[in-house]
């Protein structure tokens, strides 16, 4: 087959229904053959990838886990607490994805080693997807990383046709694109179709469209973490919704151009600058000068693609 140029998810999602495959059995031939090489070998730097999703989660469920500029860290331990305690309101499979959410972020303000899904703001949201439903479900390690080419097709197609950075197009690029990539990834793993998939997509990007980037002291901490927790907690709404049948009226593809024009509107005070939004309030100035000192900060800490 041609190769694909990853512009349309409808395109990739008519492809795999075409060949009665899934999302991720086309996408692993596609980019084999677009580096040349065979699809075991991608499936082995996926499969390391996946690893190091999961370690980022044991690591970052230390209680004693602090960020470089000390503002955060430890919740997710707190919430992993109530979680083996069974002292949850959502039970253990919400409560799970969120205190994995967590943990993956923190370990990323705080320097561990991470997978920038698609980006280091928004990192804890796939792998806490992946994980939960590994848990909860017995999904098979094979499935698990399969299911990431399914995600990764996702962010190409909204990095290709919008932004995944909170810089150009603001936390709707980064944690939204994420979301969408781990709803995406779920119902894959839970049987489902590539048509509901592309459901998913555009229920988890409607329900992010125009979230901005407002990093309090430019760092991708305050709200950038639980903006993550939040973020799985859409994607599994989305992948249940699609899974059950409900469709979007508007596909993924449109929502995803629809995206890149509010990210356009959008004040450049509310994509990843400091200079509006949670960043402005009193208690975000008075971290920042915690953090900083009474000076302005010099560039952004955020971490964005473009400041990878």
């Amino acid at each position: 087959m041609d190769s694909l140029k990853y512009t349309s998810l409808a395109e990739l999602v008519a492809l795999a229904q075409a060949r009665k495959e899934r999302i991720s059995d086309v996408v692993i031939i596609d980019q084999a053959a677009q580096a040349e090489d065979i699809p075991q070998a991608l499936y082995d730097k996926m499969l390391h990838n996946y690893q190091v999703m999961m370690e980022s989660i044991d690591k970052g469920t230390d209680p004693n886990l602090k960020s470089t500029s000390g503002l955060t860290g430890g919740d997710a331990a707190k919430l992993h607490q109530a979680y083996q305690r069974k002292r949850t309101l959502t039970g253990s499979f919400m409560s799970g994805a969120i205190w994995r959410a967590l943990a993956v972020s923190e370990l990323n303000a705080s320097m561990g080693r991470i997978v920038a899904a698609p980006t280091a703001g928004s990192c804890g949201i796939l792998p806490a997807a992946v994980a939960t439903m590994r848990e909860e479900h017995n999904i098979s390690e094979f499935n698990c990383v399969m299911s990431l080419f399914t995600a990764s097709a996702v962010g190409m197609v909204i990095a290709n046709n919008a932004s995944l950075a909170g810089a150009s197009g603001g936390c709707q690029a980064e944690c939204g694109s994420a979301s969408a990539m781990a709803a995406a990834a779920i119902v894959e793993m839970a049987g489902g179709s590539p048509e509901m998939v592309d459901h998913a997509v555009a229920i988890v990007l409607k329900c992010t469209l125009g979230l901005v980037c407002d990093p309090v002291a430019g760092l991708v901490e305050i709200p950038c973490i639980k903006r993550n927790a939040s973020g799985v907690t859409t994607a599994f709404m989305a992948a249940e919704m699609a899974l059950a049948g409900i469709t979007s009226h508007i596909p993924a593809d449109e929502v995803i151009v629809a995206m890149k024009r509010v990210g356009d509107l959008m004040p450049v005070a509310l994509r990843e600058t400091a200079d509006g939004g949670l960043a402005t309030t009193p208690t975000g100035e008075k971290l920042r000068r915690q953090v900083f000192g009474d000076g302005p900060i010099v560039g952004c800490a955020c971490k964005g693609p473009a400041h990878q």
